[in-house]
């Protein structure tokens, strides 16, 4: 095969060694300059003073998630955010499969940061556990498959984190939609087995810091009738939870309410999914003399263009400032209002995107702006 005309030219200069020596060197500079970057330590962030939010409606929450948020400059100005925004309170994820890889091995830095800095920008944290680590549970399980042998484990690890923080993150939600097949592992759901959870992890909390709140439910809305495979009605499973027992090993509940393509004032049904089911949560708390609060900790519209649930992003806005100002005259018994949700660290490129408040980028869409201007007018 000949030579091209550039490796002819290559062939007719001859370099001495040194100079040789310096080419190679000129082409390891980037791949050095690259490895140097990756190793290079993050400039650590001010977590500055301390901040206290502005508002019109201190039920007013937002569910975060900064789990797999990197960069703590982007914590602390995705806190900046919902603070400028009128929100005192947010949700966020602390996952007992990231901060304890290995039993009795706890690995605090994380929420160490998002907490530090919560508290700086004036925020209550509300903290959901969930997410299990491989060594408590069988291989080839989900994250989310907690198994019976495990729960004493769990309530370890909740106790610890409830400890750690007390004074700092008083409220702490027991796993996640309980009544879903898909949050339970995969598995049928049974209310007995979130009753034993709940009371082993109470009992733990509690002794590790008598002050916590522990919020059992953060049941999600669905008609699921029993013995369905995908779950069961949250109405129905609020029902067995409290004939089991389980009003002794919650101080509030938590739970999930979404508007999907009905307005905000849209009446509650038992047979239909929209923002104000809530109401009919409530009337099986007091069913059974529960009076202790209501913590809701997903709520929300949906604006994507072509989600046959979603509404447009005009009527988004319009539902969730009345859907406020509603729970501010009518729910008394709503501790937190906590919409899903603010900003997500990356894209997930699906109808998900369209929940949130902020971009990744941190533009501000326009149903933060309303919100904040909501909020945070005299």
């Amino acid at each position: 095969m000949k030579n091209t005309p550039f490796q002819n030219v290559r062939k007719s200069i001859r370099f001495p060694q040194r100079h040789k020596r310096f080419f190679r060197l000129l082409y390891l500079l980037p791949i050095l300059f690259l490895f140097q970057q990756i190793q290079r330590r993050p400039e650590p962030v001010a977590l500055g003073e301390f901040q206290t939010v502005s508002t019109a409606y201190p039920q007013l929450g937002i569910h975060t998630r900064l789990t797999d948020e990197v960069d703590e400059w982007k914590i602390k100005r995705t806190l900046e955010l919902v603070r400028e925004m009128g929100s005192p309170t947010i949700v966020e994820l602390f996952p007992w499969a990231y901060y304890e890889p290995a039993q009795g091995e706890y690995s605090w830095s994380h929420p160490d940061m998002v907490i530090a800095h919560a508290r700086r920008q004036g925020l209550r944290v509300i903290a959901r556990i969930s997410l299990v680590p491989d060594w408590a549970r069988p291989e080839g399980t989900p994250l989310n498959y907690l198994p019976a042998e495990s729960f004493d484990e769990f309530a370890a690890f909740a106790a610890a984190f409830a400890e750690r923080y007390a004074g700092s993150v008083n409220h702490i939600i027991v796993l996640n939609e309980p009544n879903l097949t898909f949050e339970w592992g995969g598995r049928m759901t049974s209310s007995t087995d979130y009753v034993d959870l709940l009371k082993t992890v109470y009992t733990a909390i509690k002794a590790a810091n008598p002050n916590a709140i522990v919020l059992g439910g953060a049941l999600a809305p669905t008609l699921e009738p029993a013995g369905s495979p995908n779950g069961l009605n949250d109405l129905i499973y609020l029902r067995e939870m409290y004939e089991l027992g389980a009003a002794q090993f919650m101080d509030g509940l938590a739970v999930h309410t979404y508007g999907l393509t009905f307005p905000f004032s849209a009446e509650p049904d038992p047979n239909v999914l929209n923002f104000r089911r809530v109401e009919l949560l409530r009337a099986i708390m007091l069913e059974y003399d529960d009076n202790s609060p209501i913590y809701i900790t997903e709520a929300g519209w949906n604006d994507h263009p072509r989600w046959t649930r979603a509404v447009r992003p005009a009527q988004r806005i319009d539902y969730t400032l009345q859907a406020i100002d509603y729970a501010k005259d009518n729910w008394h018994y709503v501790e937190t209002l906590g919409f899903w949700m603010f900003r997500t660290p990356a894209p997930t490129r699906s109808f998900l995107d369209y929940y949130t408040f902020v971009t990744p980028e941190f533009v501000e869409k326009p149903i933060y702006s309303a919100v904040r201007d909501f909020a945070t007018s005299d």
